[in-house]
């Protein structure tokens, strides 16, 4: 779809979005171009073109979908989502347990100038409560950006905790009630950690305090606790230590089932919101074709016409400035597409100027991969006209919604064959504005399956101020780039961002952004960022470093041209990368991190 009649225009202020909101939706608007792709199923031909056969068979219609990828998440990919969910209780906890903590260790600090004992076990037990202090207090500081998270690090300060702690074990008693204050920490560990560190912790535990207690009950060394137990009720302090070492056990055991319990849970909402999501991507995208496919068939206000030797024939596509008209060569017999304007758009001066812009564009890029233009009216005439050739195939939009992903061979030859022609456009000035899946066309020619760039009603022509626009959003919210959505002032570098945004759907399944309404969806364009590709799909991770580039928020961070992209796509799934590229695509996901919508007030 094409927003242009009163396109929304989004600001740098949330407050100003909202109020956004508020407004009329923009015009969405068809583009009748796009009508070549709806040949899935052949229209009536009217007149003299009944029977002719300018629908092909799908391309590549003896594939099946089974030689893509799976179009539900598998169960590794979901539990790795499932784990990044639960990273953010697991950031939470740690915060709260040491807090917890540092609570509990500054009053231990408190109250042992009041206490007797050992004198060398008391001031370990002192020294070690207040390296927790501070270590608590800087975990409570620094996990307040969840970027800074250090799982390593973590597990190497619970472990000194252990020590410490059972310095204070030591100290109070290995037979005191002292020793079951480490069943929080073996079930904190066990709940938020891996099962290395959750091993470690527990082993660790009931390895010290066996050893320690065991020293004691057979007088290998003196007890130094505060509280201590009489040789006369052995059987007592044995009988206190197994149920001190079922206690560690069973707390552990608890902690990892709730662990596996949890996640085991949110896979099976995560899979349920993976097919829901999927289910309302393609619904989305049915409802956009299935308008133009309504808007085809029968004789149409230029039926019969004879434009340029090309007699027109039915209509094979509507939109809101337009419509598409089969025709044929009165004297070659060539079939073609011929694109008109509605009556009562030729009304509108700035529609009319828009629709030779086009031709103009179209007709100025001579690629394999850009649809051939043959013949086009004068800026004077009565009857705007441009007439392209036929195209027999399907659109991409068609080609997903059958398999729902593409291979990465697939996509790697779908951005090399459009890139191709967005870098030609961008090298004389002309920047497309609407790529999306519906605008690419895989045409069944005599060389082979090749892609073609539709639709250039959207362009911007080096030569032209875009005061046609007047500032208004143009393009198709879901694929379009930041600055687009901002209403600002475009390059090639917005080119090939939609084209990453496409490669985005092709892998992920999904359009990257979507929105209960038009301006929800332009605000997470301009302030979100899209959930992680292989997390939404089984892909390769390279991945997610390539499309962190090629849909950077900012221009100036995204690919050079499309070559550099394709070529990095290509690497990446072997999984290389550029050091160079890795670098800065980790730098970018710093500052915008995969997943991030913005916080936004209800209306």
């Amino acid at each position: 779809m094409s927003l242009d009649d009163e396109p929304a225009t989004v600001t740098d202020s949330p407050s100003a979005n909202r109020r956004e909101r508020r407004r009329s939706s923009a015009a969405v608007q068809g583009s009748p171009e796009q009508a070549q792709a709806m040949v899935s199923k052949p229209f009536p031909r009217p007149g003299h073109f009944t029977g002719s056969s300018l629908a092909g068979s799908p391309v590549g219609a003896s594939q099946t979908s089974s030689a893509h990828p799976s179009v539900h998440l598998d169960q590794a990919t979901r539990l790795h989502r499932s784990r990044l969910v639960l990273f953010g209780e697991d950031v939470g906890l740690m915060r709260t347990f040491s807090t917890m903590i540092g609570g509990l260790c500054l009053l231990i600090v408190c109250a042992l100038p009041f206490l007797g004992g050992d004198p060398i076990l008391r001031a370990v037990l002192w020294g070690g409560s207040l390296f927790s202090i501070f270590t608590s207090l800087w975990v409570v500081i620094v996990l307040r950006d969840v970027t800074r998270y250090d799982q390593r690090l973590l597990n190497i300060m619970a472990l000194l905790s252990v020590l410490i702690a059972y310095s204070g074990v030591l100290y109070l008693g290995v037979h005191s009630p002292a020793a079951l204050a480490i069943l929080p920490g073996i079930y904190f560990v066990g709940r938020s950690q891996g099962p290395v560190a959750a091993w470690a912790m527990y082993l660790v535990s009931a390895s010290m305090q066996l050893v320690l207690a065991t020293l004691i009950l057979t007088n290998t060394i003196r007890d130094p606790g505060l509280i201590t137990a009489s040789d006369s009720d052995l059987h007592i302090r044995i009988i206190a230590q197994v149920l001190t070492q079922l206690l560690y056990a069973g707390m552990f055991m608890l902690a990892r089932s709730g662990r596996a319990g949890t996640l085991q849970a949110m896979d099976k909402v995560i899979a349920a919101e993976s097919k829901a999501q999927e289910r309302e991507a393609a619904f989305i995208e049915v409802r956009e074709d299935l308008d133009r496919v309504l808007g085809a068939g029968g004789m149409g206000h230029y039926s019969d016409r004879v434009l340029d030797r090309y007699r027109v024939g039915g209509i094979i596509g509507r939109g809101a400035m337009g419509e598409v008209y089969e025709a044929i060569h009165l004297d070659t017999g060539q079939l073609a597409a011929v694109k008109l304007l509605h009556p009562h758009v030729l009304a509108k001066p700035s529609s009319v100027e828009r629709f030779l812009r086009e031709a103009q564009a179209a007709s100025a890029l001579h690629s394999p991969h850009a649809v051939q233009i043959l013949g086009a009216s004068g800026s004077d005439a009565s009857i705007p006209y441009l007439i392209m050739e036929k195209l027999t195939g399907y659109d991409l939009a068609h080609h997903l919604r059958e398999v729902r992903r593409l291979s990465m061979p697939e996509v790697v030859a779908l951005v090399e064959q459009v890139g191709s022609v967005i870098d030609l456009a961008a090298a004389k000035g002309i920047v497309h504005r609407d790529l999306k899946p519906q605008n690419l066309f895989l045409a069944e020619m005599p060389s082979g399956s090749t892609w073609k760039v539709l639709d250039f009603g959207a362009s911007k022509l080096a030569e032209h101020s875009g005061t046609l626009t007047q500032g208004r959003v143009i393009g198709t919210p879901a694929y379009m780039s930041p600055q687009q959505a901002k209403g600002q002032d475009v390059d090639g570098a917005a080119d090939r961002y939609c084209l990453a945004a496409i490669v985005y759907r092709a892998l992920a399944g999904r359009p990257p952004f979507t929105g209960k309404d038009l301006p929800t969806t332009l605000y997470n364009v301009v302030y979100g960022t899209p959930p992680q590709p292989s997390v939404l799909a089984d892909i390769d991770p390279m991945l997610d470093l390539v499309l962190a580039v090629g849909m950077a928020k900012k221009p100036k961070h995204r690919f050079p041209d499309s070559m550099s992209f394709a070529k990095a796509l290509r690497e990446a799934s072997n999984s290389q990368i550029d050091d160079a590229l890795r670098r800065h695509a980790e730098g970018l996901l710093m500052e915008n991190p995969w997943g991030m919508l913005p916080n936004q007030e209800e209306d």
